[in-house]
């Protein structure tokens, strides 16, 4: 019997710890090592599981979107709204009746939007959760039904059809008086298992012949990690970083094997590198979050409050008019003139200072600001002269 091309075979034996599994995976163009084991050794508390860090690249979900009808209103619909009078005549019409759209009433009926997100390899006849919100001015969707609607996917083809029951959280009550009272939304609901996949969507998994790791965060430190972490388990040259958040890992010529491939693959954990120091200011609510790895340099930061307070207020005054004649001079009243007050007081409130040593660190930061007693816009302000000084080695980011 002819002995197979080793450089076309390959057996990589992987144990994994304590718990007895042995697979054999084979790979295209690498040496033969046969009785080679690789024990995946526990790392750090701090290392994260690859499927934590990373994605596969054309591995995800699609968006799915629908218009639809929901029935059964106790009187919460869009009642004389154009586009559900035309949606219900349309809806009727399939059935054989003829009606016009004048003599119908839709205070029952909805107009909604039927939204869903399809994972990744979802076969024909399984189900997912779809989400409903009315698009008119119907008042709540308690109690309604959703007629079968269509669910299209980006390129216009219909994926999967959703009909059911809705389950609404929220509750709205309108009184004779005008008054109301609203919990929640009511006018957004959700069918669980409501929607039925018609037609699947082709994803490369198992036609391409490498596997492209995503990071969610890109990072050069990280990516190189991932690759040398990949080597140390499968092999040399199985893993190569392609940029600061791809790594190409070179799959098994079998396609049977991976799946069991990837199943090692993302539970291999690495500690992610120490992400640039950054200072993220939300200018909307005040919120800033520095990071770990924010240092200041020697410097010393002054600060005080200044407040200036304008007080306005109006000043009346009677004019009199000054005439002379033969007979001597005669005053006469004059015209009232209203004139501006205007007092400003400026108040400052001593300043205080502090002083940052060399490689001060986060907790040092915050104390200091804390012990000055500076609001969110002031601390804003101290670290963006922190920074044109030089002395906050970080960047700061506004959001």
């Amino acid at each position: 019997m002819a002995q197979p091309d080793n450089a076309q075979r390959v057996a990589h034996v992987i144990r994994l710890g304590s718990i007895g599994v042995t697979m054999m995976i084979k790979f295209a163009k690498l040496p033969v090592f046969l009785g080679l084991c690789f024990v995946l050794v526990c790392t750090p508390v701090l290392a994260d599981r690859l499927k934590d860090m990373t994605s596969i690249a054309g591995v995800r979900s699609n968006q799915l979107v629908g218009y639809g009808v929901v029935v059964g209103l106790a009187g919460t619909g869009d009642g004389s709204s154009g586009l559900t009078l035309q949606s219900l005549q349309s809806m009727v019409s399939q059935f054989g009746l003829v009606t016009d759209a004048a003599n119908l009433n839709a205070k029952n009926v909805a107009s909604v939007m039927v939204t869903a997100e399809m994972p990744a390899f979802m076969k024909p006849g399984q189900r997912l959760d779809i989400t409903v919100s009315t698009i008119s001015g119907a008042k709540s969707l308690r109690g309604g039904t959703l007629l079968m609607t269509p669910m299209l996917g980006a390129d216009g083809e219909t994926y999967a059809v959703a009909q059911g029951n809705l389950v609404v959280g929220g509750l709205g009550v309108d009184g004779n008086d005008g008054s109301s009272v609203i919990v929640n939304v009511p006018t957004v609901g959700r069918i669980p298992r409501g929607a039925s996949i018609e037609k699947m969507v082709d994803t490369p998994f198992q036609s391409t012949d490498n596997v492209l790791l995503n990071l969610h965060q890109s990072d050069f430190s990280t990516a190189m990690r991932v690759a040398d972490a990949v080597n140390e388990v499968f092999g040399p040259d199985v893993a190569v970083p392609l940029d600061a958040s791809t790594i190409k890992v070179r799959a098994p010529v079998d396609p049977s094997q991976k799946v069991s491939f990837v199943s090692l693959l993302e539970n291999i954990e690495v500690e992610p590198a120490r992400p640039s120091a950054k200072v993220i200011v939300n200018s909307r609510t005040g919120t800033i979050v520095i990071g770990g790895d924010v240092r200041v340099t020697p410097s010393v930061v002054t600060h005080g409050s200044l407040t200036v307070r304008i007080n306005e207020d109006k000043e009346v005054t009677q004019a009199t008019n000054i005439a002379q004649n033969q007979q001597g001079i005669i005053a006469t009243p004059g015209e009232a003139q209203v004139n501006d007050d205007t007092e400003i007081i400026i108040e400052q409130e001593p300043a205080r200072a502090f002083v940052f040593d060399p490689g001060i660190e986060l907790s040092d930061v915050v104390d200091a600001v804390n012990g000055v007693g500076a609001s969110p816009a002031d601390l804003v302000a101290i670290l963006e002269a922190l920074r044109e000084a030089g002395s906050l080695r970080a960047e700061i980011i506004v959001i």
